[in-house]
């Protein structure tokens, strides 16, 4: 009952984040910037932090993970490539030649999605360790979920997906971290595996946020405001993760 109510508050959280993105689309460079804010700060705030913690304790050379960290960021970065190569080939129109490609937008958020999974499935592994352990777990994902479902929507209406398509890759990763934790029951997952996971995926997100999102946030509106929401994001989720680890 307890893991339920967890899943639901996850899944709403993250819908709530799309819905306010939906809302706001004709400030979508704002938006983006926020965005872009948010991911770093998950990164460098949350994920790093967590990483060079599950290195230590298991005795691993920091080195290890920071390569699969590295090729977290390359693997999107040749995988964008790879799909604006194919486009410009045969012959897309122009406004995709200015990166706006639906297909990168939808690979960025099944890679978000991916990332909620991975959340799903810490809180039902962190449950197994013990309930006070699960509900800190609970409560930074249910605070990345909102902030992945912003970024979700955001990703695919940068790169010209329909309302539609949005809406679906939203869904999906909304459904991902309930799916992640109901996962948990079938497997466990060794400090060293989790360990790699971790490190990949933060060099996916550190990819969407930097090399992706934040560009064409300025792209659109290289104003001052932009820069500033992309601060507030950054400075939102450091709170966040003092106030979890604290």
């Amino acid at each position: 009952m307890l893991l339920l109510l967890i899943a639901i508050t996850t899944f709403t959280a993250t819908i709530l984040g799309g819905f306010i993105a939906f809302k706001n689309r004709d400030r979508l460079h704002l938006v983006m910037g926020f965005t872009a804010g948010v991911l770093l700060g998950v990164v460098a705030f949350d994920l790093l932090p967590e990483i060079f913690h599950i290195a230590e304790e298991t005795a691993t050379d920091t080195v290890v993970p920071m390569i699969a960290f590295v090729a977290g960021f390359l693997a999107f970065h040749i995988l964008e490539k790879l799909t604006i190569i194919h486009h410009l080939h045969e012959g897309e129109d122009d406004h995709e030649r200015d990166g706006k490609i639906p297909e990168v937008g939808v690979v960025s958020a099944l890679a978000l999605a991916g990332h909620s999974f991975l959340d799903g499935a810490a809180i039902g592994l962190a449950f197994q360790v013990n309930v006070g352990v699960g509900f800190a777990v609970a409560l930074a994902v249910v605070a990345h979920n909102f902030s992945d479902g912003l970024n979700t929507v955001t990703l695919m209406l940068a790169h010209n997906n329909s309302t539609k398509r949005a809406r679906r890759l939203l869904l999906l990763d909304a459904v991902a971290p309930m799916l992640g934790a109901a996962s948990t029951l079938l497997f466990t997952l060794t400090e060293a595996q989790l360990l790699l996971f971790l490190s990949f995926f933060a060099g996916f997100l550190l990819y969407i946020g930097a090399s992706n999102i934040l560009p064409q946030a300025h792209a659109k509106s290289p104003s001052r405001l932009t820069l500033a929401m992309t601060i507030l994001g950054t400075v939102l989720i450091f709170l966040v993760t003092r106030v979890d680890f604290h």
